[in-house]
């Protein structure tokens, strides 16, 4: 009976959902991923740790060894240094998260608080120091929370556009009526959204680019002992976000030359 309501009160829905009902909902979605994105290794509520941009962690494996190495017997001096250490560091937008021994995630916006709760055997290599140093000078978080508040603006200016109403006729039968969209306004939101995708553009690029050059010199400079890589999760978020704001673009932008082009139909 439940499940029979549910489905009339959507059929009577349905047909009341505008088209910008559906670009506000993709703008929402972009934002949430945006959101999570900025969010990720701020705190240790499930699932933020996992959303990093690059992770630094302990493990011995085979050194790679090249002609350009002026001495390849550092690898040993290094592993000697690193001993058994298994800590895992990842970095996020505004924290770090350290994994020190294979247990919980300990996160913090301060490294120096968490470089507090390792002993040296734990982090011989200062990796917590070299993650925040990545989070303080190549991070830059900024771009992606003035697209955030570009799209809010552009969904506050969407929730404006006029909907499904009844009115009366000439005969007195009531009928649906949608009148079309304020012009400027929709031009205004289209704006908004385009120069929020560019800034998520921009900030996913830069995220990656930075993440992928951070994680190989790491790596390259602790050969045999240093792992790193850069987070799946935080790369799908930024991408995802882009993508969606995009189609909003692309959307309103279909809207704009539609009704411009059915009002020159009609005045003709």
């Amino acid at each position: 009976m439940a499940n029979m309501r549910f489905a009339v009160g959507l059929r009577r829905l349905i047909p009341f959902l505008g088209y910008h009902h559906v670009l506000m909902i993709l703008i929402a979605a972009g934002i949430i991923l945006l959101s999570l994105l900025l969010a990720g290794c701020s705190s240790t509520s499930p699932g933020i740790p996992n959303i990093f941009l690059i992770s630094l962690y302990y493990q011995n494996y085979p050194p790679s060894f090249n002609p350009a190495q002026v001495d390849p017997g550092v690898t040993t001096a290094i592993a000697n240094i690193v001993g058994q250490a298994q800590l895992e560091v990842r970095v996020g937008y505004f924290g770090i998260c350290i994994n020190p021994d294979g247990g919980a995630f300990l996160c913090s916006n301060n490294a120096s608080s968490l470089a507090s709760q390792v002993s040296v055997d734990q982090d011989p290599l200062n990796l917590i120091w070299v993650a925040s140093t990545f989070k303080d000078s190549i991070v830059f978080p900024y771009l992606i929370i003035v697209a955030i508040v570009l799209a809010f603006i552009c969904f506050i200016l969407l929730a404006t556009f006029p909907g499904w109403h009844e009115e009366t006729d000439e005969r007195g039968s009531e009928r649906d009526v949608k009148p079309f969209p304020s012009r400027p306004v929709s031009q205004i939101a289209l704006a908004l959204i385009f120069v929020a995708s560019v800034f998520v553009l921009v900030s996913v690029l830069w995220q990656h680019t930075a993440s992928v050059a951070a994680s190989t010199i790491a790596q390259d400079l602790g050969n045999g002992s240093v792992k790193s890589g850069v987070g799946t999760t935080a790369m799908i978020l930024g991408w995802f976000g882009f993508a969606l704001f995009i189609i909003v673009t692309i959307g309103l932008l279909v809207m704009i030359l539609s009704i411009s082009l059915l009002a020159r139909l009609t005045d003709d």
